[in-house]
């Protein structure tokens, strides 16, 4: 099963790229995700559903743990070698 992460953390720093987001960046950047895209008010990742949740995992604990007072986060199973989204396997 392939998934699509999204997500954002807060609060805003327009002046200054606040430290849970460089940490979210590094997350991401470090995984083995496919199709990263970070921008200031969105970030999307796609890859294996293990990939992307063990990434989700780590972005969550360290980007709480470096100062994030929000995220926000959807997760999309995306179409992939003849699978419906919503087939089985994790």
């Amino acid at each position: 099963m392939r998934l699509r992460v999204e997500f954002t953390t807060e609060p805003f720093d327009l002046d200054d790229t606040p430290d849970h987001a460089v940490v979210a960046r590094e997350v991401v950047t470090g995984a083995a995700l496919e199709a990263v895209d970070v921008g200031p008010f969105g970030n999307t990742a796609e890859g294996g559903a293990e990939q992307v949740l063990g990434a989700v995992d780590a972005l969550l604990r360290r980007s709480l743990a470096a100062g994030a007072t929000r995220v926000s986060l959807q997760v999309n199973v995306l179409p992939g070698d003849g699978e419906e989204p919503g087939g089985r396997g994790v």
